[in-house]
């Protein structure tokens, strides 16, 4: 069985705030930890209501402070928003308080539209060239041997584990050249998924970070006792994502019966298509649509996001989600 790991985007719920996510996060951390998951990442996300984790450094060393064996990370840090040097402070303070647990994964989209992107970062660099380029000099910072010429304390000399984002030929080719595990952002962009893997595995260079390629892939999982109840709990994720696209960000809100019927022609196509890398339902339902999600892409790792409104019900869609995972496994 592909490795099983965690991507919470730490949900803001309707009529709740930030301090609850935050909960809930070290909560669902803890949860799939005893259940074996290898990985908890935090993804950076600007101006977005339904979304606590803009402080993304400060949430990984919470949750990471609340747990003990996972490997907590981000997934990821969108390096256009900062100095290459601020992120080697910050995650090269993370591995020093949480030693062989820290993950660092990085991509090139700025998390938020242009204007929080200027207010974040004032001079825009629109280069092309400009994301291997920070990459590089990020990877630099944690060099014993540092050419530099400011040392990253603390930074050099510390090994977090790097990964490449992406959702395109870009990000495939640049983990491919660099040697670095690669991760792609089909749970909520899959349309150049299988491009991007056969990209990044013929292309791939061994590195001393990494001998052969490793493709992890984000996935969207809403398991429940019932098809219907998982189709029920689903459709908080999907009116947040419909009210994104439409260009008017929420917070999460609560399920609805038959949301998916309500939607105009358009609405229904861009669910369908966007996040077509999902199982909804119960184990026996949800078990046969991740065995050939697998065995098409042969992922190396799946990345689960499961954004309910309700607390409960989102760790137990985890806990079915591990004990699917067995059985395939089996």
């Amino acid at each position: 069985m592909t490795t099983l790991s965690v991507l919470d985007l730490a949900p803001i719920a309707q009529d709740s705030d930030a301090a609850a996510s935050f909960r809930h996060s070290v909560a669902l951390a803890k949860h799939t930890e005893s259940l074996g998951y290898h990985r908890f990442w935090l993804a950076e996300h600007h101006g977005m209501p339904g979304i606590a984790s803009a402080a993304t450094a400060v949430l990984i060393a919470h949750i990471a402070g609340g747990t003990s064996t996972i490997r907590v990370g981000a997934g990821g840090i969108m390096l256009p928003n900062h100095s290459p040097l601020i992120i080697a402070e910050q995650f090269g303070t993370l591995e020093s308080l949480f030693p062989g647990r820290i993950d660092l994964g990085l991509g090139r989209a700025p998390g938020s539209d242009q204007v929080v992107a200027r207010a974040l970062r004032r001079h825009l660099n629109t280069d092309p060239e400009a994301f291997p380029q920070d990459v590089l000099e990020l990877m630099e910072y944690f060099s014993d041997e540092s050419r530099l010429p400011v040392t990253a304390v603390p930074g050099k000399g510390l090994n977090p584990e790097f990964w490449i984002l992406g959702s395109s030929l870009f990000g495939a080719q640049l983990a491919a050249y660099l040697g670095l595990p690669y991760s792609f952002a089909s749970h909520f962009a899959p349309q150049m998924l299988m491009p991007a893997i056969e990209t990044y595995r013929k292309q791939f260079r061994p590195s001393a970070r990494l001998a052969q390629p490793y493709v992890m892939l984000g996935y969207n999982v809403f398991a429940a006792d019932s098809d219907e109840d998982a189709h029920y709990l689903a459709s908080s994720w999907q009116q947040s994502f419909v009210s994104i696209r439409n260009g008017r960000p929420i917070r999460l809100p609560p399920p609805v019966q038959d949301y998916t019927d309500t939607l105009a022609v358009h609405e229904r196509a861009l669910l369908d298509s966007v996040l077509s890398c999902t199982a909804i339902g119960t184990a026996e339902t949800i078990k046969p649509v991740i065995r050939d999600f697998l065995a098409h892409t042969q992922a190396d790792e799946l990345i689960v996001t499961c954004n309910m409104f309700d607390q409960s019900a989102r760790l137990h869609s985890y806990k079915i989600l591990a004990d699917v995972g067995k059985e395939l496994t089996a």
